[in-house]
């Protein structure tokens, strides 16, 4: 029986020809005549990305409530001078001139307040992570449905530009079914030590994992059939928090991963792969912001010439997809009750790496944090 030559092992590649990258629209919409009037619930550190993102669209930020009304006034004097700031939210919500409602406070103080806008027909951008529980994520799409007003979670990282320009290459099926996807992340989240963060035992999986879970998703769909996770802490972090964890997914015809490396404190990686059948795409950088992506196929290597960067573009991308879904009267590109299925799968990744088996998604239907 012959040995497989070097080809075989892939220990040489053929050279392909560079060929043009195609058009593909990774740059969300933007509203063509509507203008609302936003208000915007919790002045915490990331509404900085918000509000940024809003004043550069030239969209109206009309009210800022936060529970300690000098963070509300320091918000609205760099991003929105002419901003009502307050710390009663039910100001916000009973303001009949507002039309869209930013939510930001973390889940469990948020559930109220999103229950209430929708009440009082506001269009509603969540933060992200969207709820603790899915029937009660459940709970607020069909109240959105029945109050006919759109609910959206703002996963910003949909429209970070390499991660945009992947997922629409993939609709668009230039590779072909999706049969790996897979994602590396080494970078230093040590920031979050003597934060609130820090409190959150699975925080690397979910606060900040949701983004790739809802990547995952996006270019997957439906065929994730088993989640297994591991987590733990890593030599010199000083965050009380694990910031290591990897996950596995089984794919119907298939499979994915996702690795966090978050205590690396030099050489930071951010990786992306997705294999397909009839070609590949990856993204590499040194972080977030800075990501070169190439296609291979059958046809070549395209490189595209991205523009834009995650913070604060994502931000922007998020409430322009509920902007183009309220003037259209269409659903959300980030709508909630699609969401609910990215948030599955955290919570089955959490949930394997509390008892060490794996979990199919939807099992694991709500998460004590």
């Amino acid at each position: 029986m012959s040995e497989p030559d070097a080809d075989s092992y892939a220990l040489r590649s053929a050279r392909l020809a560079e060929v043009a990258a195609p058009d593909l629209p990774y740059q969300p919409p933007a509203p063509r005549h509507y203008r609302p009037r936003i208000g915007v619930i919790g002045a915490g550190g990331i509404v900085s990305a918000h509000l940024d993102a809003y004043r550069t669209a030239g969209w109206e930020v009309a009210a800022i409530c936060n529970r300690t009304l000098a963070k509300a006034s320091a918000k609205a004097a760099e991003f929105a001078p002419k901003a009502r700031v307050t710390d009663r939210w039910q100001d916000v919500i009973d303001d009949p001139s507002i039309d869209v409602v930013d939510i930001t406070p973390h889940p469990a103080d948020r559930l109220p307040l999103l229950e209430a806008a929708l009440s009082a027909g506001k269009h509603v951008l969540s933060q992200k992570p969207f709820v603790l529980d899915l029937a009660e994520g459940q709970r607020l799409v069909d109240l959105a449905r029945e109050k006919g007003v759109k609910l959206a979670v703002n996963q910003n990282g949909r429209w970070a530009p390499h991660l945009s320009w992947m997922r629409e290459a993939v609709r668009a099926g230039l590779v072909g079914d999706v049969v790996g996807a897979h994602v590396d992340i080494h970078w230093n989240h040590g920031w979050i030590a003597g934060t609130p963060f820090e409190r959150i035992e699975d925080l690397i999986l979910y606060d900040f994992g949701i983004h790739w879970f809802d990547f995952l998703r996006s270019v997957t769909g439906r065929r994730v059939t088993g989640v297994f996770a591991t987590g733990s802490f890593a030599s010199g972090q000083t965050a009380k928090a694990p910031l290591a964890a990897q996950v596995l997914l089984r794919l119907d015809g298939g499979q994915a991963s996702l690795v966090f490396d978050g205590a690396t404190p030099f050489g930071p990686r951010d990786t992306t792969y997705i294999a397909g059948t009839k070609g590949s795409l990856s993204s590499e950088g040194p972080d977030l912001g800075r990501q070169s992506v190439t296609l291979t196929t059958a046809e070549g290597i395209a490189r595209p010439d991205l523009s834009g960067t995650w913070f604060n573009d994502g931000f922007r991308g998020a409430m322009r997809a509920l902007l183009v879904a309220i003037e259209t009267d269409t659903e959300p590109a980030n709508g909630a009750a699609e969401n609910l299925d990215s948030l599955a799968l955290a919570f089955a990744a959490i949930q394997s790496r509390r008892t060490g088996a794996e979990v199919r998604p939807g099992a694991a239907t709500r998460l004590v944090l």
